[in-house]
Order: C-alpha cells, then structure tokens, then sequence
C-alpha cells in the first residue's frame, strides 16, 4: 500500500478536512503510485492562513541573524540528505538523477545564500536636505505570503521563495503541484527539524483550482508568489490587483539559442542539446528555437540531429538514462498536438514526433527528442510554448536577422548567443529583450545568486533569487530622525535658506 501523507499546519502533520485525496503518480510507471496526498479545500486554506497570521508578530520580532541560523541548519539538513531526495523527486516527476541532484543543489545554495542576508538585508542612509536630521530606510516584512509552486523544479523552485520570505520576516503557506507533492514536503520536513517555530512554515496539497485559488483569494494573505504558466499568472494577477495584493510571476519562456557563422559549432550543439533536450524540454528556461545562419546550418543541423538520436530514454532512476519522461499523459498529448501543428505550418520534420513505448516506456509518458526544421516566426510551434522536447531550427541570413528572429514573441525569458565576435556579444546583450542571456552557453542554468526572471508576458517585472528577490518579499520603510529640537520642513526651510 502506498503511503498516505497529510498537511502541515501550525506544527503539526494534519489530514485535510475534505477528506479527499490524489495520487502521486511516477511518471516513468504509472502504476506506481509515489504517495497519496490530501485533495485540500478553503477550510484548510484557513487554518494555515490563520496560523501564518498568529505567528508573524513573533517572528518578524525574531532578530533576522537569529532567523538566519535556522536555515543554516536548513541547509546542512537538505546537503545531508541531498541523494535520498533526489531519488524522491525523480520518482515523481520523471528527470533523471544527475538533473534532481542539481535542483536538491540548488536549494542548498539558496539556503546558504539567503541565511547570509541575516546579517545584511542592507538598506540605505543618506544625507538628509536639513540640518540635525538623520535618513535611513531599512526593510519590513510582507506578512503572510501564499506561495505557489510548479512540479518540474520541486524543490528549487520552492527554496527560491522559501528561504528569502523566511529571512525577511515572513510567515508562509506553500502550495506545492500536485504533480509533484513529496519533495516540497521533504524540505518543509527538513525546515520543521531545522527548529523553524510553530505556524511560520505551512504546507497545504491539493490542485491550484481549489487549494491554489483558495489561497489567492484568503483576505490575510499579504503576497502570492507564483511560478507557472502565463495563462494561470493573468488570473491570479487580475485577482490579486482587484484587491492590491502584492503578486510575483514568474511565467513561461519561448526561449532561443542563435548560433552564428563564426561560432564554435561542436560547442553550439552541445548547448542545443542540453538546452531542448534537459528536463525532457520541462524548462521555463528551455530551448525550443534554434535560430542558426544559414553559411554553418546544414552543419549544425546534422550534428544536432546525429547527437540527438543517439539520447537514452527511460527511467531517471537509471544511470543509462538521458532523458526522462513527461510529467503526465495530458502534458504528453499536449506535446503531440503540437507537433502535428508544426508538421501542418510546414516545417519539416528531421525526428521524432511520436510516443516513444519501447520496453519499460510502455508504462509511462515518454516522448521522442523531436526536431524541425524551416522554421518561420509566424509558426504557432516558434510563438507558443510547447513545455516539451521539441525544438525548432530558424535559418536566418545576418545577425541583424537573428536578433528580430529571437525578439519575434511574446515571450522574454532566456537567451544565448554562439559567436566569438566580442561585437556581436555586446549588441546581443544590448538588444535582446530578455531577462537572461548568455554567451556561448544554454538558455538554461542559473545560479541563485544572480535575478532569475524575464520581460514581456515571461513575468511581471520581479525577479526571484538574488538580492532582488528581497524586493518581492519586503517593505522599504523610510526613516527620518530630526534631532533639531525645532520643527523643521522639508523643502520649504531649505527654500528659506536659499
């Protein structure tokens, strides 16, 4: 019998009021079911609200280097058990181990980062216009904030908003994907042995249309961070400016690697590879437009393409594995429709483009690394993100071509140039309308002490990791201090003295 999991509210591991449930299905094995977790309503929406709420006071009140401590002993915890959940998150939602050991890795390093910001969580003093007058501005925390995560970096994505709302004062309630519950309740696991006091971290399971919206729409929550598709962020920030509820979104990607004449094309291909390939194409960050000059294409394509066939599907629990499954069968027919798309725009279709059932794959959602050609920035599959291993070689004739090409969506996520012009790298970095670039390496791979996010409809101009993130989950107050002993007025006794 698989295992039944529960809730975590105010310190406790609690069943849902619902009383429903819903499994946590392995993707390489549908039949295997990873755990069983609580379908989650309003009702146990309010009870971690409430708890959230209760504890704030304290522990806004704790001293942040005091907060800090805790996720340093967060972070020791999750090193420690790096591999055992790394095998967890691999069952349940496919990639292969090497790429789960990476996202348990990055929730490492953004403990560590953000416990540092204990003893910074800087602010500004500055000159004041007036005699005898002191400025400072110093940040506050939020309050309660509902955060609400997707299933492909289970336990990245949730350390990225985690450990900064913890470090600047806030109290939480995570609703991790249903597709991909177990890891998240691994770290709030980790944070509850950490010695994290009662009611300041708050796990709620269950679907975003019940659990997620619920969340969204609590009166006492004070932020909603939320990482998924564009579709879902316009309603929650169309919910969330109805009542001025602060809102960070961190939205899908229509991401592009353009590889130029002069670029080192054994290195270009490699990028594409892991950039299309990587996460089974499960990547806000993945590449799935290859815009490639024309003088190096039938180069690169028939590298691209040999090397392609040559990845192993399978099981992400096994070391022969390079690319894993699909997150599940409506994601798996939603990758195929594309395709079909794509082959009637009139791109042309170099591999793949069907389910792949060999062997074991018969038991779960796999797909075949998928590649066109000819393609054109009025195709469907070049504007749309398809959340899959497909990927679209562009031919394009001039740099200058290359860049309107890589511009063409709606999206602005990642970016990378292959060149070795230093020209060329510098109007790149000028001119792509993207939150990420990199030079001769792919769209995907960020590290968390720099912004992660993009411009257009990949987000709404916040950025996650970094010191930026302390933005999203912060205050500024300003601070004046007239030691005076006279009431002095701003702009109107400094006229005087002029």
């Amino acid at each position: 019998m698989p295992e039944v999991f529960k809730n975590f509210i105010n310190g406790e591991w609690v069943p849902s009021k619902t009383g429903a449930a819903f499994n946590d299905i392995n993707p390489a094995d549908k039949s295997e079911i990873v755990g069983v977790f609580p379908k989650s309503g309003a009702e146990d929406i309010n009870m971690a609200v409430d708890a959230a709420a209760s504890a704030l006071d304290k522990w806004r009140k704790t001293p942040a280097p005091a907060r800090a401590e805790i996720i340093y002993k967060a972070e020791k915890l999750l090193r420690k058990k790096k591999d055992d959940i790394a095998k967890i998150a691999t069952s349940e939602m496919g990639k292969i181990l090497d790429e789960t050991k990476g996202d348990v890795q990055e929730g490492i390093d953004t403990a560590f980062y953000m416990a540092g910001e204990g003893r910074r969580l800087f602010g500004d003093t500055t000159p004041s216009e007036l005699k005898n007058k002191f400025c400072m501005s110093i940040r506050m925390p939020v309050g309660v904030v509902g955060l609400i995560c997707p299933w492909n970096f289970p336990v990245a994505i949730p350390s990225w908003k985690i450990f900064p709302a913890l470090i600047c004062g806030n109290t939480v309630v995570l609703k991790p994907a249903s597709d991909a519950p177990a890891s998240s309740m691994e770290l709030v696991q980790i944070l509850q042995e950490a010695g994290m006091p009662m009611g300041v971290v708050n796990l709620v399971h269950g679907t975003g249309e019940e659990a997620g919206m619920a969340l969204v729409n609590h009166p006492k929550v004070n932020l909603i961070s939320f990482t998924g598709s564009a579709e879902v962020g316009r309603k929650i920030g169309e919910l969330c400016g109805k009542n001025l509820k602060r809102c960070s979104l961190e939205l899908g990607g229509k991401n592009a690697q353009i590889v130029m004449d002069d670029a080192n094309i054994d290195l270009a291909v490699d990028g594409a590879l892991w950039g299309a390939f990587g996460t089974t194409g499960q990547r806000c960050t993945a590449t799935s437009r290859l815009i490639v000059h024309k003088e190096v294409l039938n180069e690169f394509t028939e590298k691209f393409v040999q090397r392609a066939k040559k990845i192993r599907i399978g099981n992400g629990l096994s070391t022969n594995t390079d690319m894993g499954p699909v997150i599940n069968e409506s994601q798996l027919k939603k990758i195929h429709s594309y395709v079909e798309v794509g082959k009637k725009e009139g791109a042309k279709l170099l591999m793949g483009g069907y389910f792949y059932e060999e062997g074991d794959c018969k038991k779960g959602f796999f797909y075949m690394p998928t590649i066109f050609t000819d393609g054109h920035p009025s195709m469907c599959i070049a504007q749309e993100e398809i959340f899959g291993p497909v990927a679209l070689i562009m031919p394009v004739n001039s740099f200058e071509e290359a860049i309107e090409v890589i511009n063409s969506t709606n999206y602005g996520l990642s970016s990378s140039v292959y060149t070795k012009d230093i020209n060329r790298t510098f109007k790149a970095i000028s001119d792509i309308q993207a939150g990420i670039t990199y030079i001769n390496s792919p769209t995907i791979g960020a590290e968390t002490h720099l912004p992660f996010g993009g411009m257009k409809n990949s987000g709404n101009g916040h950025r996650e990791a970094g010191k930026e993130v302390l933005n999203i989950f912060s205050e500024w107050k300003a601070v004046y201090i007239d030691y005076s002993k006279r009431l002095q007025k701003a702009q109107i006794d400094t006229a005087k003295e002029h």
